[in-house]
């Protein structure tokens, strides 16, 4: 399994989810996990094929914001990270060539598979539908499928039309959902402070998208806006937010999710489907998003979360969800939803085994 994103300790936000699944993966006893990816705690049953070459580099690109925030910011230093990358994941598939099945996190990941007969079943996840916009890249990702048998996995349904449109006669297509750590499921809500929001989110423009200014008239009213997150782009705050920088998920989950009115993002980002939302339904907290297709494919509008289109729907969602009950009622139909619909990081697991011996039958357990 190859990733570009892992997080360095256990503090680290930074790709969280590649280890709870490697983690989920590890802990079955049907497959031998290899895997390619910045130098983080892990397992004892994974087999780490990263060179000491690859550790030091990938190390360096996540010090930097990773290679999407490489890809995004440009320039000649993105370039040569862009083909620094190529060139280490070039190196690994010769290296590392008798496998079953390659599962590869983010398309870029793909783009120098050698052609062999190795199955391939690669995650898409939003960064990726943007990634597919660049000339050329459709065309260089088809020659790849074209060349293994092929599953494509978008972790959100709404990708799937566009990426069956775009490769259908190439490979099959599998939205599989990620996990949801259990410790999510068990935050209590006893007590909540009805002024209380909570924002988690990179800060960057697109990330805080309509925020500072379709919540600017609830914060003058009283309104409590807490963000968390990442400072990337040089984004101005207004003095009514209070923002307090990166936070651990055992923060949100033991003082600001037990006690927030809700979790708001306003986000114009192109989002697959953000996990920090999903661990805010589980949690039973309520949500109230931007109406852009990754919010409006997770939330069910008055039912799992509100969805907005302007600034009286934030307004509206505010109001309604400062209602004791109506917040109750919202927060647990939508962690119903999480254990219905998602499920755990081991149920995501058991989703990815299925589709390796899907496209591997002949492979023994």
């Amino acid at each position: 399994m190859v990733s570009t994103s892992y997080p360095a300790s256990g503090d680290d936000w930074r790709g969280v989810f590649i280890r709870h699944l490697t983690d989920a993966l590890a802990r079955r006893s049907d497959i031998a996990l290899q895997v390619w990816c910045p130098p983080g705690e892990m397992s004892t049953k994974v087999e780490q094929t990263m060179s000491s070459g690859d550790v030091a580099w990938l190390s360096s690109l996540m010090r930097d914001g990773g290679i999407a925030h490489q890809m995004r910011n440009g320039g000649v230093q993105g370039k040569l990270r862009s083909i620094g990358l190529l060139f280490r994941l070039r190196q690994l598939y010769q290296r590392v060539p008798a496998l079953d099945v390659r599962h590869v996190n983010w398309l870029q990941n793909a783009l120098v598979i050698p052609s062999d007969n190795v199955p391939l079943l690669a995650t898409v996840l939003g960064s990726d539908m943007k990634l597919l916009q660049l000339p050329g890249m459709g065309w260089a990702m088809r020659r790849i499928f074209r060349r293994h048998r092929t599953v494509i996995a978008p972790n959100a349904q709404w990708m799937v039309p566009e990426l069956v449109a775009r490769f259908g006669g190439d490979a099959e297509v599998q939205y599989v959902p990620f996990g949801i750590d259990p410790s999510w499921f068990e935050v209590r809500r006893d007590s909540v402070e009805p002024m209380d929001w909570v924002c988690v989110s990179r800060v960057t423009e697109a990330k805080v998208g309509k925020l500072l200014t379709w919540f600017q008239a609830l914060a003058l009213r009283g309104e409590r806006l807490h963000l968390f997150g990442p400072m990337q782009e040089a984004v101005s705050l207004p003095d009514w937010v209070t923002f307090h920088g990166p936070v651990t998920a055992a923060e949100l989950r033991e003082r600001w999710f037990g006690l927030a009115c809700g979790l708001i993002t306003l986000s114009q980002h192109a989002e697959g489907r953000p996990q920090v939302m999903l661990e805010a339904m589980a949690a039973g907290l309520p949500i109230i998003a931007s109406a852009i297709p990754a919010h409006i494919d997770l939330l069910q509008h008055g039912i799992t979360g509100w969805l907005c289109h302007e600034a009286a729907d934030v307004e509206q969602g505010v109001a309604e969800l400062s209602d004791p009950e109506v917040n109750r009622r919202i927060g647990k139909a939508a962690r119903q939803w999480c254990r219905t619909h998602v499920g755990t990081w081991d149920d995501c697991a058991g989703r990815y085994v299925d589709l390796y011996r899907y496209l591997a039958p002949t492979t023994s357990s």
